[in-house]
């Protein structure tokens, strides 16, 4: 199955105390990078709710957010941090003498700053709130890859057509170089009889020199190479997990037995079906690279 490393989840759990809210979403990342923010009051969860997503999640940049509602009538004391206002005031006054400007404290904008005011919970009762950011947890894990699994089936479809059309310029490739051999022996045989005259060609030589010709532009194991790996992609975007990597080094291969081709080709339409292949496989790898 292929899963996408975008996705977004979220999950809500709730009594008549407390409600917890978990947002999650990703982007592509060569390693799993889990980014968490959260109320200093669920310090004690953060190494669980690591290991929770690392055990469902192998790759990608995730970010959680968690948010925390108090209900009812719960009792709450507001911090004033006097010593952080002074030190956000301190830093603004010597910036403004940095760059010249007048600077007069304002208060409210003061008291927007983190940590300048700060609530704290007066009756946090962390074994009721663990069950609650459990559930929240999960139901946005499983959203989370729910949607990682419908982008990934978009991927699958896309890469499987753009594998189809690599094979199918991989046939046309095959198809071209006995004209191209045929349309050499020609050339060769009517520039001889220009040189020659009426006397007889001799047929030795020119399968000969036609040998010399075919084994120049001979790229059989290439084709052979090429047709391997994208049976090997279309197996590995069967396979469950943790493909992304595998694919990435089979497109790497693919692209290099292209360029051998083009590097091989004295010919305009191989040329040309040298130039599409590697298009092709640019945008396979692109795609490659939102797949965990």
């Amino acid at each position: 199955m292929v899963l996408s490393m975008t996705g977004f989840g979220r999950g809500e759990a709730s009594d008549d105390m407390y409600k917890i809210t978990v947002e999650m979403k990703s982007v592509n990342h060569r390693y799993l990078d889990i980014n968490i923010r959260m109320p200093h009051t669920f310090g004690f969860y953060e190494n669980k709710m690591r290991s929770d997503i690392k055990a469902r999640v192998n790759r990608g940049k995730v970010d959680v957010f968690v948010t925390f509602e108090m209900q009812g009538d719960q009792e709450v004391e507001i911090n004033y941090n006097s010593s952080i206002a002074a030190s956000y005031v301190d830093g603004m006054k010597r910036m403004a003498e940095e760059y010249g400007v007048d600077f007069t404290p304002d208060v409210k904008s003061i008291a927007r700053f983190p940590d300048v005011f700060t609530m704290k919970d007066a009756n946090i009762d962390e074994e009721r709130l663990t069950p609650l950011v459990d559930f929240a947890l999960n139901s946005a894990i499983d959203m989370f890859l729910a949607s990682r699994e419908t982008e990934g089936k978009k991927l699958f479809d896309d890469i499987s057509d753009k594998l189809t059309s690599v094979s199918e310029i991989t046939d046309k490739i095959d198809d071209r170089y006995p004209e191209i051999l045929e349309e050499y022996r020609e050339r060769i045989s009517k520039k001889a009889e220009e040189i020659l005259g009426d006397r007889q060609i001799d047929e030795r030589v020119l399968a000969t020199e036609m040998v010399v010709y075919a084994d120049k532009l001979c790229v059989d194991e290439e084709m052979v190479r090429l047709r391997t790996h994208i049976s090997h992609m279309r197996k590995t975007l069967g396979e469950s997990e943790n493909i992304g990597r595998k694919l990435d080094f089979l497109t790497q291969e693919l692209n290099r037995e292209a360029n051998t081709i083009l590097s091989k080709s004295t010919d305009i339409t191989i040329a040309d079906y040298g130039i599409e292949l590697k298009t092709l496989i640019e945008k396979i790898r692109e795609q490659i690279q939102n797949i965990e």
